[in-house]
C-alpha cells in the first residue's frame, strides 16, 4: 500500500480531497500535516503531522525529515504559497522517491502573483479587467481616475492570499487608503475594475501539455458573504455544474498564456464582466474546497489525478470537458452535511409566500 502526503489536513479542500481518496478502489494511507493541531485533530488523515509554516526557515528541513520518515509515493501541496515554497526544493523532494504533480516553479510563481498573472494575460491579449499595481499613494489616485466605474467604484485585493484576501470594493480614496495602510499592502495590492458579483470557476488536469479533464461549476453564492466589505469570503455556499463554450476556451486561453506545456492542476477563476464576458482573475495550482461535490456527483479528480502519478492509469471519460451534467447542485454550509440537488428538487420542498 502506497503512502500519500497531503498538506492542511485538517482544512476543508484537503479534507474533500481525503473524502475522494476514500472512495477510491485502491485504498492509499494518507498522511496529513498542518501547521494547526485544532484543526489537525479533525482530519481524517491516517497520520497526522504538525510542520512549520511555509515561510518559516524550518520548514523545508522539517518537510524533508517527514518524506523520508514516511516514504509517501506522492506529495500534494494544497496552500497556494506552499505549493510555490516546496517547489524550489522539488528536486530534494524528489531524491526521497516522493513524486510531485504540478507545474514548472516559474509558472507556479505567476499564478501565485495575481498582478503577474494580470500582466501575462494582458500582453496575450485576452480580456481581463483593466488592473494597477499600488505601491504608492500616486498610484491609488491613478486607479480611482483609471479604473472607476459610473459611481467612481474599483476594486482593491491583495496580490497573493486566497479567500478575497483584502478585497474592497469602494469608491472612497480615503478609505482606500487607510484599508491598505491598515493591512500593510503597498506594494502588494493592485486595484481593477469592478465586476459583476458572477463568477465560475473551470477545475482541470493536465498531463505534460495534454488536458486530462476540466469541469465547470458556477457560484450561487459565498457563504457568510454578508459579513465582509467585499461580500467575497472564499467558502462557496452553493456550486452548480455548468457548461458554456465561452467559458471553455477563456480557461484554456488562460491556462496556455501561463503554461505552453500544463502539468497539474489548474483551477481557473472568473469573474463575468458588464458585457456578460467571463475575465480570468487567477489560476489556483490546487484543487478547490468543493471538489468532492465532482466526486458525488461522479466525476472523480483527486482519484483521477494520483492515479496517473501512482498507476499510470488515465481515465476513460465520455468527454474531456464537462464530463458531468448541468444543473447539479452543491450546497454546503458550517456544521451541516453537504447536500447534492437540483433546482427542480429544491422547489419540490420550498413553499413560497408573498
Amino acid at each position: 500500500m502506497h503512502n500519500i502526503l497531503i498538506t492542511e489536513a485538517g482544512a476543508a479542500p484537503t479534507e474533500n480531497i481525503i473524502k475522494s481518496f476514500k472512495e477510491c478502489p485502491k485504498q492509499e494511507k494518507i498522511i496529513g500535516t498542518g501547521r494547526e493541531p485544532l484543526s489537525l485533530i479533525h482530519s481524517n488523515a491516517f497520520r497526522k503531522y504538525k510542520i512549520p509554516h511555509p515561510l518559516e526557515s524550518n520548514y523545508k528541513t522539517a518537510l524533508l525529515r517527514l518524506l523520508k520518515l514516511e516514504r509517501p509515493k506522492l506529495a500534494i501541496f494544497q496552500n497556494d504559497v506552499e505549493v510555490v515554497v516546496a517547489s524550489k526544493f522539488r528536486k530534494e523532494i524528489e531524491e526521497t522517491e516522493t513524486k510531485l504533480f504540478m507545474s514548472r516553479h516559474e509558472v507556479l510563481e505567476n499564478c501565485l502573483d495575481k498582478y503577474k498573472s494580470y500582466k501575462i494575460w494582458e500582453e496575450a491579449g485576452l480580456k481581463v479587467p483593466r488592473s494597477v499595481l499600488i505601491n504608492t499613494e500616486d498610484d491609488l489616485a491613478l486607479a480611482f481616475k483609471k479604473l472607476g466605474n459610473e459611481e467612481g467604484e474599483i476594486w482593491i485585493r491583495a496580490t497573493v492570499g486566497a479567500g478575497g484576501k483584502g478585497a474592497l470594493p469602494t469608491n472612497n480614496y480615503e478609505f482606500a487608503k487607510l484599508w491598505i495602510d491598515r493591512l500593510n499592502g503597498w506594494g502588494k495590492f493592485m486595484a481593477a475594475e469592478l465586476l459583476t458579483s458572477r463568477s465560475v470557476t473551470w477545475l482541470s488536469i493536465w498531463y505534460e501539455g495534454e488536458l486530462v479533464v476540466a469541469q465547470t461549476r458556477r457560484r450561487k453564492n459565498w457563504n457568510f458573504g454578508n459579513r465582509t466589505l467585499s461580500g467575497v469570503t472564499g467558502i462557496t455556499g452553493a456550486a452548480e455544474t455548468y457548461s458554456d463554450d465561452t467559458v471553455n476556451q477563456v480557461a484554456i486561453d488562460t491556462i496556455l498564456a501561463m503554461d505552453k506545456r500544463p502539468h497539474g492542476v489548474y483551477g481557473v477563476d472568473m469573474t463575468y464582466d458588464h458585457q456578460q464576458f467571463p475575465n480570468p482573475t487567477e489560476i489556483n495550482n490546487r484543487f478547490f474546497t468543493t471538489v468532492h461535490f465532482f466526486t458525488k456527483a461522479g466525476l472523480n479528480m483527486p482519484k483521477i489525478y494520483k492515479d496517473i502519478i501512482l498507476y499510470n492509469e488515465f481515465p476513460s471519460l465520455p468527454k474531456k470537458i464537462n464530463p458531468l451534467e448541468d444543473g447539479l447542485i452543491w450546497v454546503r454550509d458550517m456544521d451541516r452535511e453537504p447536500l447534492l440537488t437540483t433546482e427542480e428538487k429544491i422547489m419540490k420542498h420550498i413553499i413560497e409566500i408573498k
